[in-house]
């Protein structure tokens, strides 16, 4: 057994950031799926939202989040971080990231669903610039010990052990490369692992976003809320070579123009704050005209700024569409909504607290109460360096627990799988039936079909891995599944129309609003 004082589960912006708060004071162990660099704050492209302005202000942020949230947000919430995102920025800066000035001071952009400027960013490639700033002080640290290349199989809890307090005590993971499985004990365990994209066909999100936080926090016996929102991003690359490109919001706070393929404009149509409403409007839009004209894509146009503006604001985009035979500078970009963002996620406190002791979550495998029912564009990385903080402080006050000795993965029942291939086909299969029926526009009779198909793969998948030995493909599919069940389960339960969530059968809003909270009747053994 390995022993730390904390594990933080994910190496993003909320992970890492945790364990270099963390590293003065204790020992930390850091896992990550890949490598450090490879994560969804890395692909992050807008930037940051805070009021650093004086022409803003700490209501107008908080108002501008209400409204994108569709009123679900917990105001409490939402003005914490609010409060806080200034402090946050100026953390960052500390630490070295490199945002983009201008003549009168740092350049401040303006993005869908923001009453003014207050996205702080580094050129248009934000997330990339802070994940390998914070690395390079990660890797540095002789107190945070990373776990490259390992994945966590599950929570170890105090039922699963055989002890009544229901209580983190660390976790198993798996050493990808090696096939082994570690166990790791630690008084207080951090979940920092990001959405569960990837449980649809198309998304903007890396292949790291499984669910794996939010499907171990619900078998640990935490509640889970509102995952019937799942942001679609609206403007995802369409191109066959182009993997979950995203072309970024600010493309269109600065000016992008969204047409049919004749050239008109069909945004202001649909809301009369036409390209810059909030993600959830603009993705129904592009979707309705898409299926309304039998349309592969639409295009985002924003070659009026000129080249030198483009090359200026958005270099990295205008660098791959180049690559691609795209120039955006004198032609429109094809783009397609993609899932982009999990807007729900495990239950905590604003210490980042779950249900289970020792146990804090933060970033988008949590569900804090800040975005509400769609998530207002850059409030994410906001929420990360947040949560991650509270988490922190919170850990670093109480009292230490007394670790129990805790048993080895138990592989003495268990084979090496004899058909891989029902894991790729169960994995596509998930992916594609999410899509279909349980995507932008949703009715119940799409949903029902989807929590058939999905009783039947989890049946499937927990005999296999009942039956055979782990692998980080078994892993994330187990739990894209369980995630998957809870998409839906909240979705059936939503008998409104509110942010990302609509549904043809109850097309209005419901008088009064309300979080969608499953909870389990007993943690999993």
């Amino acid at each position: 057994m390995q022993k730390f004082d904390v594990l933080i589960i994910g190496s993003g912006l909320a992970g890492q950031s945790a364990a270099l708060r963390l590293a003065p004071h204790c020992r930390v162990a850091l896992v990550s799926k890949r490598t450090l660099e490879d994560s969804a704050s890395g692909w992050a492209q807008g930037g940051i939202a805070a009021v650093l302005d004086s022409q803003d202000s700490i209501e107008a942020h908080i108002h501008d989040t209400l409204v994108a949230g569709a009123w679900l947000n917990d105001e409490k919430a939402t003005r914490f971080v609010v409060e806080n995102g200034r402090r946050a920025i100026e953390w960052l800066i500390d630490q070295g990231v490199p945002f983009t000035k201008d003549a009168s001071g740092y350049h401040l952009t303006r993005e869908g669903g923001h009453s003014a400027r207050r996205v702080i960013h580094v050129a248009d490639a934000t997330g990339a610039a802070v994940q390998e700033t914070l690395t390079q002080k990660v890797r540095a640290n002789p107190n945070i010990t990373v776990l490259e290349h390992h994945i966590a199989v599950d929570l170890i809890t105090g039922p699963k052990i055989g002890r009544d307090e229901n209580r983190c005590y660390g976790a198993y993971v798996l050493n990808s490369q090696t096939g082994e499985v570690l166990t790791v004990g630690a008084d207080n365990t951090l979940l920092a692992t990001g959405g569960a994209g990837k449980v649809y066909l198309y998304t903007t999100n890396p292949d790291t976003s499984t669910g794996d936080g939010i499907a171990m926090a619900w078998r640990a016996g935490c509640r889970v809320s509102n995952m019937e929102f799942i942001q679609f991003h609206p403007t995802c690359l369409y191109h066959p070579q182009a993997k979950s490109f995203l072309i970024s919001e600010a493309v269109r706070g600065e000016g992008g123009l969204l047409k049919l393929p004749d050239g008109t404009r069909f945004m202001p149509e649909h809301d009369e704050r036409a390209e810059l409403a909030p993600r959830d409007v603009v993705a129904r839009a592009i979707d309705f005209e898409m299926k309304k004209r039998g349309l592969d894509c639409v295009h985002l146009d924003i070659s009026h700024k000129g080249e030198a503006f483009i090359r200026e604001h958005f270099p990295n985009i205008h660098a791959r569409c180049l690559e691609l035979g795209i120039d955006i500078a004198r032609e429109p970009i094809p783009v397609v909504p993609a899932a982009h963002y999990t807007c729900g996620g495990v239950v905590c406190d604003l210490k980042g607290q779950t249900d289970v002791a020792g146990l804090y979550v933060a970033g988008e495998a949590s569900c804090t109460g800040l975005h509400g029912a769609n998530r207002l564009a850059s409030n994410s990385l906001l929420e990360c360096i947040v949560f991650s903080e509270a988490a922190v402080n919170d850990m670093l006050a109480a009292k230490k627990p007394v670790l129990p000795t805790l048993p080895a993965w138990d592989e003495s029942r268990v084979t090496d799988a004899d058909e891989e291939v029902v894991i790729s086909h169960n994995w596509d299969e998930l992916r594609r039936f999410m899509w279909d029926y349980v995507g932008i526009v949703r009715t119940t009779k799409r949903l029902k079909r989807a929590q058939h198909r999905i009783a039947l793969l989890m049946r499937e998948i927990d005999e296999f891995y009942a039956n055979f030995r782990v692998s980080h493909d078994l892993i994330e599919l187990r739990n894209l599944v369980v995630t998957a069940d809870l998409i839906v389960r909240c979705a059936m339960r939503r008998k409104e129309s509110r942010g990302l969530h609509f549904s043809r059968d109850y097309p209005e809003l419901a008088p009064k609003v309300r979080n969608i909270v499953l909870r389990r009747r007993r943690p999993a053994r």
